[in-house]
């Protein structure tokens, strides 16, 4: 049998048709295994008339809908490669993705009709000959064709499959918080290992109606949303975040499980009066891509729902460290263990494994890493070496086995000769009552080379700086005190949840106090 991803959809299809796939939670569109399938089945028949070629890049501007769902599996079906566009992005920026790629044709929605007609308007600035507008024939912008239109043209059938194995499946641009992003290639092969490997050793259940809040277009949403096809899960998809909505479709939906970043779970939280909300059906929800702080865990604990953590990158098309059930409460700030069908080492400088309770590197191993930088071979060497994945994170590893990550190795701060690790003392600020968010960044210093630096987002905006450095004072050595402290509205973060620690060093360039 062929290693396809799209036929993953199609026997999905075949074993549970009426089963309910897809909920659209703005529209109330709601798709059963059949429905969904048939209608990947069609974009991919009408690709396919319109002489899609193998290994051909297909971008998609597309918000949380079941257009980007449908077409990703169709897609895979006919061997083109997906390539997942940030909606935040401005054009320049996604003209340079498109370019570095070579995308040929754009599937795009109403919500950016004016960025997509600046881009068409740079003319050879992109390589893109067919644009397709989520939108009637009558809406669509001049150059653009209808998307619904140029699906619903086509029949139902199976599409003839292009593609399997080691053949892309897509390439996925990292979010370049240091610097222009990289197309990261996964295969069919790699795709398919990310999902049995999410399989293996996460806790659904026949019938799961999982909640989708992340964007389509990164790793922490589309392999999940793989892995429902692949169980039979109910997928009820956020078009875009919303604490409130998120509790509102929990109670709707009988929302069992799902995926948020610390941050969304941390708001969902600050709702005022959530409690009336019925939230009975929420068994657990996984989170990362962001240190979670203790005691988020530890509050959703008191509702009755685990929070289990998860390590992973877009690299390793998603998996890398879970934490199980039944030690979440006792290790509240690790990741867990590798992954079933995962290898996960903690090195030091040289390579050898570190001890328990020192800090190194984190390499991966599996089936389900990337195969390379999309057109970067030095990137790639660098970054896969004899089969491991080198992350450039930072972690320990305790004498049982669990892995807490410490932060990136590009974000630690060196003081007086000390490593200090920004998530350490993000965590002791969000656990003060009256800061919402964190972030810590080194500024260059005089007397100690770099020094700590705290951004802080408050709820109560009579805290001050001296309220906030005498309380970690209690709580943290001093060599790891902020050297300042500074108050805004709202943390930058990328689509994943990540602090963009770049911008805030622009923003807060120093130097130091001391």
């Amino acid at each position: 049998m062929q290693n396809n991803l799209g036929l993953f959809l199609a026997k999905r299809a075949f074993l549970t048709p009426d089963n309910e796939a897809y909920v659209d939670s703005v529209s109330d569109l709601r798709l059963t295994f059949a429905e969904l399938n048939a209608r990947s089945n069609q974009i991919a028949n009408a690709l396919l008339a319109d002489d899609v070629q193998k290994g051909e890049r297909v971008g998609l501007l597309l918000m949380n809908s079941a257009e980007f769902m449908e077409a990703y599996f169709a897609l895979a079906k006919v061997g083109a490669v997906v390539v997942p566009l940030n909606w935040r992005l401005v054009a320049d920026e996604l003209e340079f993705i498109l370019k570095d790629s070579g995308t040929r044709r754009l599937i795009f929605g109403d919500e950016f009709v004016d960025t997509v007609a600046e881009l068409h308007a740079r003319g050879d600035k992109t390589d893109i000959q067919q644009w397709l507008q989520v939108a009637d024939e009558s809406a669509c912008a001049h150059f653009a064709g209808s998307y619904p239109g140029f699906r619903d043209a086509a029949p139902p059938d199976e599409p003839e499959m292009l593609a399997a194995d080691d053949d892309m499946l897509y390439i996925m641009y990292t979010s370049g918080t240091t610097g222009l992003p990289k197309g990261v290639v996964h295969t069919h092969t790699t795709a398919i290992w990310a999902i049995l490997t999410i399989a293996a050793n996460t806790y659904f259940r026949e019938g799961d109606r999982y909640l989708a809040a992340l964007p389509m277009f990164h790793v922490g949403a589309l392999t999940p949303l793989a892995v429902n096809v692949y169980r039979g899960a109910t997928s009820i998809v956020m078009r875009t975040f919303d604490p409130v909505r998120a509790w509102e479709l929990i109670e709707q939906e009988r929302i069992s499980t799902g995926l948020a970043v610390p941050a969304m779970l941390s708001f969902m939280l600050q709702v005022p009066d959530f409690q009336r909300f019925d939230y009975s059906t929420l068994r657990w929800m996984m989170t990362g891509a962001a240190p979670v702080p203790p005691d988020l865990t530890r509050e959703y604990a008191d509702l009755g729902v685990e929070i289990l953590q998860v390590y992973g990158l877009t690299e390793s098309c998603g998996p890398a460290c879970l934490m199980d059930s039944a030690n979440a409460l006792r290790k509240p700030s690790s990741t867990g263990k590798a992954f079933f069908h995962t290898l996960v080492r903690v090195v030091d400088g040289e390579g050898n494994d570190c001890a328990p309770g020192e800090a190194g590197e984190v390499l991966v191993k599996g089936a389900h890493v990337m195969r390379e930088y999309w057109n970067r071979p030095e990137a790639t060497a660098e970054t896969l070496i004899d089969g491991w994945l080198h992350t450039g994170d930072v972690a320990v590893v305790d004498d049982e086995g669990f892995i807490s990550i410490q932060d990136r190795i590009k974000d630690m701060i060196i003081s007086g000769g000390e490593n200090v690790y920004p998530a350490e003392i993000e965590a002791v600020l969000m656990s003060h009552p009256d800061i919402t968010e964190a972030a810590v960044i080194g500024r260059e210093s005089a007397r100690w080379g770099e020094s700590p630096f705290a951004i802080v987002v408050r709820s109560d905006t009579s805290l001050t700086e001296y309220q906030v450095a005498d309380f970690c004072r209690e709580k943290l050595a001093g060599y790891k005190q902020p050297q300042g402290v500074a108050f805004i509205e709202e943390i930058p973060r990328n689509p994943s949840g990540k602090i963009l620690k770049r911008v805030l060093r622009e923003q807060f360039p120093g130097p130091a106090d001391q």
